[in-house]
């Protein structure tokens, strides 16, 4: 995806605010899919990591010198995080080639051959090559491009990739750039896209000016076949998002948007967890003092405590008579 206009990115994630000279105002789509990360990378990571440090040519010659192998250590470290980063950047400039190619064919202004040469000089032309085959086989009709829309009622907004018709139907695209597995296939969508689409499908309004924070209501949301597009280097591959699930993916998303709003509040609230000090050397005598006198008070000399005084008896005690036949 592209970076919209009324994107922020904010301490609680990705925000968008109603106009350019407006704050965020409500999490994005994809901020609150965030919140149901459930599986930790620490795995990844480490492999990740391992593998740059296997890879690195200075390996060999820091053996002896300790200050050159932390240097490959603390780059080796650092691999998941380019590798996630150079990810995005590459996400960015595919959706900006997909973007253009809708643009040129709505007759409106782009910059097609820019974005193209920019993906060949990272050598990345084959996801345009590919794009490209893949737009003519389904004979996509765009509509609205790169499309900013809004929902009031549960707080949300998010931009969708896409809306087009193909086949004469209806269709909310999302595009994801994907790498390619042993076998040369496009690896597989996660199935999160079917909660992005069906927010995307369930908003109230879209963007008409950001800089005049002027929006209408959205006229894309009944019915449309929703779709996700893995676009790779050897192939692209279409998904629809099974109509007999989105009722749970909705359902799924606002308990979601929920748990966004509670994790936020919490974090605002203010420090979760206080220091307790010991208490003072002159209380702790005083309490003794307290409990020495309750246990020889009135009514108690001369007798065992358990017999005199039934603060003695254990909490969820057994009396003794009940023990008897």
């Amino acid at each position: 995806m592209t970076e919209p206009l009324l994107a922020h990115a904010t301490e609680r994630g990705r925000m968008y605010s109603r106009s350019v000279t407006d704050d965020p105002l409500v999490p994005s789509i994809t901020t609150v899919i965030s919140q149901a990360q459930t599986s930790s990378l620490d795995g990844w990571f480490g492999y990740m990591a391992a593998s740059a440090l296997a890879q690195d040519p200075r390996l060999a010659s820091s053996l002896g010198n300790p200050s050159e192998m932390r240097a490959v250590i603390k780059d080796a470290s650092k691999a998941a995080e380019r590798y996630r980063d150079d990810a995005a950047r590459r996400g960015t400039r595919v959706h900006y080639y997909c973007e253009q190619v809708a643009l040129r064919d709505l007759g409106r202004s782009h910059r097609l051959d820019e974005a193209r040469t920019d993906l060949a000089q990272h050598g990345e032309d084959a996801f345009a090559a590919r794009f490209d085959e893949w737009w003519d086989l389904y004979q996509v009709k765009p509509i609205a491009p790169e499309i900013t829309v809004w929902n009031s009622e549960l707080g949300y907004a998010g931009t969708l990739d896409l809306v087009a018709t193909i086949a004469g139907r209806l269709c909310v695209v999302d595009f994801k750039t994907r790498a390619t597995d042993r076998d040369g296939m496009v690896k597989p969508l996660d199935e999160k896209v079917v909660m992005q689409l069906v927010a995307g499908m369930k908003a109230q309004e879209s963007l008409v000016d950001p800089h005049a924070g002027t929006w209408e209501p959205w006229k894309y949301g009944e019915d449309p076949v929703l779709l996700g597009v893995a676009i790779g280097q050897t192939e692209v591959r279409a998904h629809r998002a099974n109509p007999d699930v989105l009722k749970e993916h909705w359902f799924k998303f606002c308990a979601l948007r929920r748990a966004w709003e509670a994790g936020s509040n919490a974090a605002g609230a203010g420090r979760p967890l206080l220091t307790v000090p010991p208490p003072p050397r002159a209380a702790v005598g005083v309490a003794a003092t307290n409990r020495l006198e309750s246990s020889t008070g009135s009514g108690s000399a001369g007798r065992p405590p358990e017999e005199g005084n039934r603060d003695y008896a254990p909490q969820g005690g057994v009396p003794e008579h009940s023990m008897e036949g």
